[in-house]
């Protein structure tokens, strides 16, 4: 290992040491991969893994992606630091050629781009992240509880099982059921967006615009307003407003950085790591 990384893995070693990270917090939050059942059956994943080395290029993508969520799609080491290939290459596993070679296939399929700073972007992780914390899956196991509650009480549940088969099922509830079903299925397909931005064009669902006043507190209005006068003068159309808001405000974090991809982290003779 470079004595460089030893020095960092060190020193990001004893800061985690000293914070005393509790693994019970309430407040810690995770970030996950949301993958569609296509992944891999897609036009770029299968022509991607027929390629030589294919296999090894689709496991550095996955991780890649897993090391970005944090940073909404940007490769970091931390808050200032973006990965390099070197680093890509020893935290996932891989050698280095192998890396440097997958780098150039993601930019020719637009898995990948490049920042201003050299920092690496994952170009569609925000079609991909999802997150959750401790807290918010005990509030939604508690809502799974008292919703069958309520269903034991009303004594619906017994008159028609879940797994019972449909000539047992009374015709009335078995309907209603279904129809709660599938109006259950649409809603959480489909979530209900709301038009904000100073030409009403910017379209956000309730949940996308909590976690932007959530990441961006006190830029999240401005981004809008800049994205609604952009689309507004020039026809273009995103697939997803939050992801591309999430990623201008990543663009600008990193233009705002200092320039430390070249910067020199060897070991002269007389330091210690």
């Amino acid at each position: 290992m470079p004595s460089s990384l030893k020095k960092w893995f060190l020193t990001a070693y004893r800061t985690h040491k000293n914070k005393g990270a509790n693994p019970m917090s309430e407040n810690r939050k995770y970030y996950y991969l949301k993958l569609k059942e296509n992944f891999f059956t897609s036009e770029k994943m299968v022509i991607l893994e027929s390629m030589q080395d294919g296999l090894l290029y689709s496991n550095l993508l996955l991780k890649m992606y897993l090391m970005s969520l944090k940073y909404n799609g940007i490769l970091m080491l931390n808050d200032r630091l973006p990965h390099t290939p070197q680093t890509i290459a020893t935290f996932t596993r891989h050698q280095i050629g192998t890396v440097e070679r997958a780098i150039k296939v993601f930019m020719e399929f637009s898995l990948v781009e490049i920042l201003t700073d050299g920092a690496f972007y994952m170009t569609d992780i925000q079609l991909l992240i999802g997150q959750s914390s401790t807290e918010g899956e005990r509030k939604k196991k508690e809502r799974m509880r008292l919703q069958r509650q309520n269903l034991l009480s009303s004594g619906e549940v017994d008159k028609c099982p879940p797994y019972s088969r449909g000539d047992i099922c009374p015709p009335e509830i078995r309907d209603k059921r279904l129809d709660i079903r599938d109006k259950s299925i649409e809603s959480e397909a489909i979530p209900s967006t709301h038009a904000y931005g100073q030409y009403q064009n910017v379209f956000l669902s309730d949940a996308e615009l909590a976690e932007l006043q959530s990441e961006l507190p006190t830029l999240w209005q401005t981004y809008v307003d800049r994205l609604s006068l952009y689309m507004a003068s020039t026809g273009k159309q995103y697939a997803s407003h939050a992801a591309t808001i999430r990623r201008w405000a990543a663009e600008d974090r990193q233009k705002s950085s200092p320039q430390t991809r070249n910067r020199d982290y060897s070991v002269q003779e007389g330091e210690t790591v």
